[in-house]
């Protein structure tokens, strides 16, 4: 049965967006009547537009906004939805405000493991409110962290991954060595993210202090704030400071991804399943991972990635000496990870899982 979906959320860069965006366009595609209401200079809405969604020029900009609620309700009940799906929490409390006395069914997403909590009054806003139908769960660590949070309210909770496309990544050429000035004889590890207390930096800093300096191994950061004084001194310690390139944030960050052998995440709690893991995935660029919720869905340990325990720099340490000395066990398992992609964690499977979870909630199953 062809559904009517509105769905509220933030669209305006297109990397970032494009595994959330292009559900919707494969579920209008699918036959559905999808109308979004995101920033009308939003990188994606030409993209939407052609799809043949309708795009409405509108973002929370408040939240209990009366203006902006009556706008949304104004909406629900002229377009007659069956679904809306809200994805961040100015238009979640707005929207489930928007919804009070209509029959649409309400969805939430939540994309992170982390700050539900039965005694928060605000979560009663969001995530507890009794008027949410449903919460797409981005990862099972996600969904395990909210129904340890519903002591009052038993939200029904679903879990889909964001997948990806391996033709999204098909034209990105791995930078060469030199464009960086770097060692071409050396291995390379990889590490993309912005510096919050969450990603561990200073662990996984610290993992460099076990690699010896015959292992002619280097990492290389990519993100804002990961040059701050905190990471620097450690880096300053180490026995070969010289082989830690801190690099900042660049948009040409997937080339360099490619051009590395691994790629290391030393989250210590809050992942979902991580994006820039799943990019780095999808180039054939294995992971070394801490055992976390969420990202300990990622890979298949010895197969497409190592996992290791959280807040242990030496065991980071052991598997990236691990992949360094094992002969052709880089490219090996990246290009397990890259199929792995492919399985497992693809956009198809997510359209499907969206529309199968949508079609429940309307048939009130």
């Amino acid at each position: 049965m062809p559904l009517k979906i509105l769905v509220l959320s933030n669209y305006r860069s297109t990397i970032t967006v494009r595994p959330e965006a292009e559900i919707f366009i494969g579920l209008q595609k699918a036959g559905h009547s999808v109308t979004i209401m995101t920033y009308g200079d939003s990188e994606y809405c030409a993209k939407f537009q052609e799809a043949g969604i309708r795009v409405i020029d509108f973002h929370c900009q408040k939240k209990f906004d009366k203006k902006e609620i009556a706008f949304i309700r104004q909406e629900i009940l002229a377009g007659a939805y069956d679904i809306m799906h809200l994805f961040n929490g100015r238009s979640m409390i707005n929207g489930i405000q928007a919804a009070k006395g209509t029959p649409v069914k309400v969805v939430l997403y939540r994309g992170f493991q982390g700050h539900i909590h039965w005694y928060d009054p605000a979560i009663y806003y969001k995530f507890l409110h009794p008027r949410v139908d449903g919460i797409m769960c981005n990862s099972e660590g996600v969904a395990e962290h909210i129904r340890k949070a519903s002591v009052f309210v038993k939200p029904r909770l679903v879990t889909v991954n964001k997948g990806h496309r391996l033709e999204w990544y098909e034209d990105v050429e791995a930078m060469s060595h030199e464009e960086l000035g770097l060692d071409p004889n050396a291995f390379y590890a990889m590490c993309v993210a912005n510096n919050r207390k969450m990603k561990g930096m200073p662990y996984l800093l610290k993992s460099f202090e076990h690699i010896p300096e015959e292992a002619n191994i280097h990492l290389l950061v990519l993100g804002k704030d990961m040059d701050i004084p905190e990471n620097m001194a450690i880096v300053n310690k180490l026995p070969r400071p010289d082989r830690i390139h801190i690099l900042g944030w660049r948009s040409d960050g997937l080339r360099i991804v490619k051009m590395a052998q691994t790629f290391l995440l030393a989250s210590l709690y809050g992942e979902s399943i991580t994006k820039s893991v799943l990019e780095g995935m999808s180039l054939a660029t294995t992971a070394i991972v801490t055992h976390i919720p969420g990202n300990r869905e990622l890979i298949e340990d010895g197969i497409s990635g190592y996992f290791v325990p959280r807040k242990n720099p030496k065991a980071m340490a052991d598997a990236l000496l691990k992949m360094y000395h094992e002969e052709g066990a880089a490219k090996r398992m990246g290009l397990a990870a890259k199929e792995r992609i492919r399985t497992r964690f693809n956009s198809e499977q997510t359209i499907k899982g969206y529309e199968a979870f949508y079609e429940e909630l309307v048939a009130g199953n």
